[in-house]
């Protein structure tokens, strides 16, 4: 027990070990999962699909929402060798054939939810001979039930020589074109967990005896409920970090829209330590039903919320410490291409400003030409991680050669993100170079011109695009979803955003629109926005 091949699913197996009936492993709603019945499940499960013909380095999609199966699935995959593929559960025919295809899946775990769906596309997937079947009262001729498999064995872990080059794949969609696998091997994935594990107790495991004893005495006792969904990044990746350290994953009952007095509620009686969410797209509505009902839950249990992916506004951040005030909020700089570019922290003692981050560890910022950025220079540069970093997108060399670049000698993970480097260290966050908006010559990133609109009382959410135009080339104009009982014009807003921004970076034009339509993790489809926007103008 001396090795340091962080192996997912060897830390999988000495955990299990570890822990006992009293240790929850899987919560959802009424039903717990020790971590000696989520091994046993996840063993037999492992194991069944290795019987029915997969092998090592295989492909598993994941078609879910979040329910326990999810994460249970997963670590049965990392016990089998195998590598999982998270599917997105809003997908119809063709993107689901496009995912299963692209990631040369030849199992599928679904739930009987999405039946109808795989029942049309199946056919065109002969590569998938394992489909697997959750929920459901008669598992349909073509598949298997995902309980009686999981029930059928002894339980034992496989008798499997594991590798830190094992893989986990997370396909995103990015900006442009269809959606990727970023290729991450356990070991390197695990690189800046352990970092984050050293900065909040000042050391971490470094072999399976310290890892054992770390679970014993610190990792069993987190309860982390990811908000966000399991088939993004921000959730998927805390819940496995969780996981992994011996904690337990509550997940929120299915719902077909985001209910934060769901979430307190759980938070309240599961006694949960630690959420995932994605911004203000969660944490405007969670701060809304705090201050409707102050003393409705008891929510002295939570110690930290973690986001990652989007802007989560410091008004926001400040609100919810009046009715939690013992909590870090932690905002991850971060990307499906690299985890640990930056951290904000703000509690009760300090805090940042919006989209301010201390720099991680292995980040560095460059201009176009490969200079590094001199803090406090005020010029912007692309931010790029190095230390741990994805092999890159599967089946797709170009893609792959544009976002992990070397430079120095160096290789790093470059996801698209610009920010300026101020002169103590820290990044100002700008925003995705492939949406930024070029005015009359200035660069203008979305994001900066979004956050200022987000901070009038009025307004629940804001998107910016950029659309052409005679006199500036490019015009910055906004789509804006008002809050329920809010009410401003254009000008208005435009002139409060004055108040906040160079006037140049004004929108131009700002249009209203009844919902925004983000993605349950709190992504903006800029390029649905920009088609409304420009349907508005005309």
């Amino acid at each position: 027990m001396g090795s340091n091949i962080w192996n997912f699913g060897d830390l999988l197996d000495h955990t299990g070990a570890a822990l006992g009936e009293n240790n929850p492993a899987l919560i959802h709603g009424d039903r717990v999962i020790s971590w000696p019945e989520m091994t046993k499940r996840s063993n037999n499960l492992a194991r069944a699909l290795r019987q029915r013909g997969a092998v090592t380095g295989d492909k598993v999609g994941f078609y879910l929402r979040n329910q326990p199966e999810y994460m249970e699935g997963v670590a049965a995959c990392f016990k089998g060798r195998l590598t999982p593929v998270n599917v997105n559960y809003r997908y119809l025919d063709d993107e689901l054939v496009y995912i299963f295809d692209n990631s040369d899946s030849v199992a599928a775990i679904y739930d009987a939810e999405f039946r109808g769906n795989v029942e049309r596309v199946r056919d065109r997937l002969p590569n998938i001979k394992t489909w697997i079947e959750v929920g459901g009262d008669d598992t349909p001729d073509f598949a298997v039930s995902y309980d009686q498999i999981a029930a059928q064995g002894d339980g034992t872990p496989l008798d499997l020589e594991r590798d830190g080059s094992d893989l986990m794949f997370l396909y995103t969609g990015g900006t442009t074109g269809m959606p990727k696998g970023v290729m991450w091997p356990h070991q390197t994935w695990r690189e800046p967990n352990l970092e984050r594990l050293r900065r909040l107790y000042g050391k971490a495991p470094t072999n399976m005896d310290e890892h054992v004893t770390f679970v014993r005495e610190i990792g069993q006792f987190g309860r982390l409920l990811p908000a966000c969904p399991l088939m993004h990044g921000t959730g998927l990746f805390t819940a496995l970090a969780s996981m992994l350290n011996g904690g337990a994953i509550v997940t929120l009952e299915m719902k077909d829209k985001f209910d934060p007095d769901g979430l307190w509620a759980t938070v309240d009686q599961h006694r949960v330590t630690s959420m995932a969410i994605v911004g203000d797209a969660f944490a405007k509505p969670m701060l809304k039903a705090l201050e409707t009902a102050p003393d409705k839950y008891d929510l002295s249990s939570i110690q930290t919320i973690t986001s990652s992916g989007v802007m989560w506004s410091m008004d926001v951040k400040q609100s919810l410490l009046k009715h939690i005030p013992q909590v870090s909020l932690m905002d991850s700089f971060g990307a499906s291409e690299g985890v640990g570019f930056g951290m904000s922290v703000t509690n009760a003692e300090s805090g940042a400003e919006t989209a301010k981050f201390t720099m991680g560890e292995h980040c560095k910022v460059f201009s176009e030409d490969g200079r590094e950025i001199v803090p406090g220079s005020g010029e912007a540069g692309f931010i790029a991680q190095g230390g741990g970093v994805p092999l890159g997108y599967y089946k797709d060399e170009q893609k792959s050669a544009e976002t992990f670049k070397t430079i120095n000698g160096v290789r790093y993970s470059i996801p698209g993100d610009w920010c300026t480097v101020e002169a103590d260290g820290t990044l100002t966050l700008l925003g995705r170079g492939s949406i930024c908006i070029n005015s009359g010559g200035e660069k203008i990133y979305p994001e900066e011109v979004e956050e200022a609109l987000k901070q009038h009382d009025a307004v629940q959410d804001a998107l910016v695009v950029g659309l052409p135009d005679e006199q500036w080339g490019q015009a910055v104009t906004a789509v804006v979803e008002l809050n329920g009982d809010g009410s401003v014009d254009e000008a208005a807003l435009r002139a409060f955003v004055q108040t906040r921004l160079a006037r140049f970076k004004a929108p131009k034009r700002i249009f209203f629109k009844d919902t925004l339509g983000r993605a349950a993790n709190g992504k903006a489809d800029y390029k649905a926005i920009k088609a409304f926007a420009l349907e508005q103008l005309s």
